[in-house]
Formats: C-alpha cells, sequence, structure tokens
C-alpha cells in the first residue's frame, strides 16, 4: 500500500482505528491486516517539507520493526509527477543533459543510500512515477516537439537504476507507467525502452478503472506484457471508492455514479469487490509472473491541512472516499482483501 501521506496526516491529527472502533498505530494495523509492503513517495525539496527524505528515514524505521518491506516512488520533482506533470524540481531546471544524468544519480543514491545506512535497506525502487511521457520535462520528455527525445529520457533512467544497484545491491527495481488496460501504449513505452539497453527487473502499472479500461483489457496487456518482455509485473496503483460522499469541501476524484464500474458499487463491499478482482487479476497473469498489486494512498483520510497542494495548507483532499479507512476512521473490509495476496 502507498502510505505517502502518513506522516503528514499524523502530525496534522488523524487517527487510525481497527475495524472494531479500537485506536492502534495505524502501521501495526497494515501489518496484522497482511501488507507486504508499503510504498514511499520521494519528492526533491517540496513546499510543504515532507515526502523527503528527512520524513521517509523515520517512516521506514517503523516499517521495518512491523516487518513490512520498504517501496521507494521517485518522482524527480518538487511535486507530483504523473503523466500530465513531470516538472523539474527548481534546483535543477537549468542543469543541461550531463547535469540532470547526475542530479538523478546523486538524489536516488542519497536516498537509498541513507536508508541502507540506517539499516532499512529499500526492497523496491520505481524510477519515475507514471512516466509515460517521460520525466524532467522538457529534456526528458519522449513526445511531442518540445520534447528531449527517448535517448535523454533512457539515460535519466539508467542513471536512477545505476543508483540503485550500487547503493542497494539487492533492490528490485521497477519502471512505472499508467496504462494498465492500455496494450498499444504499454508495448510502445516498454519497446523502447528495451530497445536502448534500460536493464531493469519489474513491469508495472498504474491501473484505475475509472481511468485504465476493463479488468479485461488490462488481463490481455499484463499477460502480452510478461510474454513479450519475460519481466514480472506489478500493479503500482489502483483504488476504488467506498462512498460517493466527500468529508471536506472539495471535490472528490470520484464523486458521480457513472464513473463506477459495473457491479462495483461505492460501498465498502463493492471496494472489497474490487481489490479480490485485481487480485484475481494478478493471480491469473501466466507463469505466476503477478508479483502483486498495490493500494494507492490507503491512509490518506481528511485532515485540515493536509491537503492535494503542498504549496497550499487550504487546499482540500480530493481522496478521502477512496482511502481504507472510513470517516469514522476505522478500517474497511478492502484492507484485509488487500492485505491478503499472496500471488
Amino acid at each position: 500500500m502507498d502510505i505517502s501521506s502518513l506522516p503528514k496526516d499524523e502530525a496534522r491529527g488523524a487517527v487510525y482505528r481497527r475495524a472494531d472502533g479500537r485506536r492502534d498505530d495505524p502501521i501495526r494495523i497494515l501489518a496484522d491486516a497482511g501488507i507486504t509492503h508499503a510504498r514511499l513517495k520521494v519528492w526533491v525539496n517540496p513546499a510543504d517539507g515532507y515526502n523527503n527524505k528527512r520524513h521517509i528515514l523515520p517512516l521506514a524505521k517503523r516499517l521495518r520493526r512491523a516487518g513490512i518491506g520498504i517501496w521507494v516512488d521517485f518522482h524527480y520533482s518538487d511535486t507530483w509527477a504523473d503523466p500530465s506533470h513531470q516538472t523539474k524540481p527548481a534546483a535543477w531546471a537549468d542543469l543541461d543533459v550531463a547535469g540532470l544524468t547526475r542530479a538523478v544519480y546523486d538524489h536516488t543514491a542519497d536516498v537509498l543510500g541513507a536508508l541502507r545506512r540506517q539499516g532499512t535497506p529499500a526492497d523496491l525502487v520505481q524510477i519515475g512515477n507514471e512516466i509515460n511521457g517521460g520525466l524532467l520535462w522538457p529534456t526528458g520528455k519522449n513526445w511531442g516537439d518540445d520534447a528531449g527525445g527517448w535517448g535523454n529520457l533512457t539515460t535519466f533512467l539508467k542513471a536512477g537504476l545505476n543508483a540503485a544497484h550500487d547503493t542497494t545491491p539487492r533492490i528490485r527495481t521497477l519502471l512505472h507507467i499508467a496504462s494498465g488496460g492500455d496494450n498499444g501504449t504499454s508495448r510502445w513505452w516498454y519497446d523502447n525502452v528495451v530497445a536502448d539497453g534500460v536493464d531493469f527487473d519489474v513491469i508495472a502499472q498504474s491501473y484505475y478503472p475509472f481511468w485504465h479500461g476493463t479488468p479485461d483489457a488490462a488481463a490481455a496487456n499484463l499477460a502480452d506484457l510478461v510474454t513479450r518482455y519475460d519481466k514480472p509485473v506489478l500493479i503500482a496503483e489502483t483504488a476504488y471508492p467506498f462512498t460517493l460522499q466527500s468529508e471536506d469541501a472539495t471535490n472528490d476524484i470520484m464523486y458521480d455514479p457513472s464513473q463506477l464500474t459495473p457491479g462495483y458499487p461505492a460501498t465498502p463491499a463493492g471496494q472489497a469487490a474490487w481489490l479480490r478482482t485485481v487480485a484475481d487479476l494478478m493471480a491469473n497473469v501466466p507463469g505466476g509472473k503477478g508479483l502483486g498489486y498495490c493500494y494507492w494512498e490507503g491512509v490518506w483520510t481528511y485532515r485540515p491541512g493536509d491537503g492535494w497542494d503542498p504549496a497550499d495548507p487550504t487546499s482540500g483532499n480530493a481522496w478521502e472516499n477512496l482511502a481504507l479507512f472510513d470517516f469514522r476512521d476505522r478500517a474497511l473490509p478492502g484492507l484485509k482483501t488487500l492485505g491478503g495476496y499472496r500471488g
């Protein structure tokens, strides 16, 4: 599960409860539910001071004590990086290709090295987040008139991967795009990366049904990818609402019945049913190459001051109805469903 928001949420007064209402450490609740890995995003110099090395180091210690593996998600930005945004960190804005390559290596090595030195080496690392269009735009963009091109992108990817292996030799490396049900885009992207000699371990995909197609489309895509590239696959992000209501004044990403997948209502049971479907999808990947799936930001409950925009403390939370804790802070049935997957 991605738990990147947890330190800021806790600092704003968030509490977490077991399904029966008993308050407990959220890390302990996740471990007891069977969660095996926690995903932590890393920004370079975020405006609010969260999601950086200073905050993931103590969080990694909590995770290791609970027996939960550590998965590091580098955005190479000061803020959100996704298919629509891959903004360079402000401190890197004027660097050329060589300078950016060194910055990617140094930043990756700095964070992963610090984790290893404190006795919590990362188990998984992804070089970039949802990088369909590349990273470090426009220099590392792989499409459009202003794009630096595939050569720059793969140079940056190799730098990050080299840093990961140099600091944490046993780490598993992921390349992550957001095309869970789109085989054409997936082939286009991984064909180009593999052709340029980028050496990585795992194909990682985002798969949200309201953006990325049907379970059948995702199943067909994943089956093709493991065969075409002889690599395991992982769903790096998925989620589903337990309600269409909002706890704050901000419109949530999921708010309208037309956004729902038929057969999966926006209820706690519907959310859990969706996660069982994703688990089945991964279990049926050919050759046992479905490694698992990760729920995105399952602990991001509503608290004033913990909104979307790291530069704006008044921004709202548009995700709380997709968390795995309800509006009374109680763990939802989907948490056990998520923790029950073993491939």
